[in-house]
């Protein structure tokens, strides 16, 4: 279900002129048409003929801090946010996937909402207001092969959308970080301890993510004082409940490896409070910072990075 790590381009056009309003999106060669909107501007959305087209969308918003979300599919989309609109009253924005020539079908929309209600349920980043899973409908072979491929293609579009509903941080259980000597940023590991807590944290910098590793051990609670209801705090009880850390005793447990977005984000959930990610964590090899790290790959000649 992945399109290869070959560029792709992708053009977001804000429709209102701002970010905040409407926003499509669009990949080169990939037959699908993304449209983001808030709530606010319902009519305006739902008035544009790809809202009248066969497609998925998703309602989004939050219940109680939490963030939660609606999948769904319709052969005119329009009339299923209408109906939501009267019925749930939670829902911020909504996303509509279809087509630019309006070529899927029921059984491919059927499709597509069940593998992306699968796949959100087995990320666990949001709580999702559908029911059951869907069951998946019966589609050729060669059908099949095209849903995945235009589910890849959506799964890469709607993070630039800033959704995160179906992005997977943790690593299975068991997996292998990288293995040293690949690649510059790949054999760079790094700890992070606090011998008072009785805490150690191996971590990876592997591509963009910050990973850190299965077995390394965190704060059991958040102690940041004021702080408990930043990202970072609600990250730190999301991965409680998840499962990815587990209660150890006085301290919490890695049960899978998690890619983190920053070192500081990683650091903050080890440590259980605010922390700078680039000088708590010492590379393995020589003790020094991220920081200084990174510096050195600044100054070294692209022939000594390769």
């Amino acid at each position: 279900m992945t399109i290869g790590s070959v560029g792709r381009s992708l053009e977001l056009f804000f429709i209102d002129g701002k970010p905040e309003g409407m926003q499509t999106a669009e990949v080169f060669n990939w037959t699908g048409h993304v449209l983001l909107f808030p709530r606010t501007r319902i009519k305006a959305a739902l008035e544009r003929k790809e809202a009248r087209y066969t497609g998925v969308y998703l309602l989004l918003g939050e219940v109680d801090g939490a963030p939660r979300a609606y999948i769904g599919e319709g052969e005119d989309i329009a009339d299923r946010i209408r109906s939501h609109d009267q019925k749930r009253d939670w829902w911020t924005q909504a996303v509509l996937v279809t087509t630019g020539a309006n070529t899927l079908n029921k059984a491919h929309v059927k499709y597509l909402e069940s593998r992306l209600v699968e796949i959100a349920r087995s990320v666990k980043r949001w709580a999702l207001e559908n029911g059951n899973t869907p069951p998946r409908p019966g589609l050729s072979e060669a059908a099949q092969a095209n849903m995945e491929s235009f589910l890849s293609y959506l799964l890469m579009t709607l993070p630039a959308l800033r959704i995160d509903i179906f992005q997977e941080f943790a690593k299975p259980a068991g997996a292998q970080a990288a293995t040293p000597g690949d690649d510059n940023e790949t054999s760079s590991v790094f700890n992070l301890i606090l011998k008072k807590e009785n805490l150690h944290a191996k971590a990876q910098l592997v591509g963009a993510d910050f990973i850190v590793l299965e077995g390394s051990t965190a704060r059991r609670r958040w102690v940041g004082k004021g702080t408990e209801e930043t990202g970072y705090a609600r990250l730190h009880g999301q991965l409680l409940d998840t499962g990815v850390l587990v209660e150890q005793g006085e301290r919490c447990v890695f049960a899978k490896s998690y890619a983190f977005r920053s070192p500081s984000a990683a650091a903050a959930v080890v440590v259980g409070r605010n922390s700078n990610g680039t000088t708590s964590w010492k590379l393995e090899s020589t003790g020094e910072t991220y920081k200084a790290w990174e510096a050195r790959q600044l100054a070294l000649e692209p022939a000594e990075l390769a």
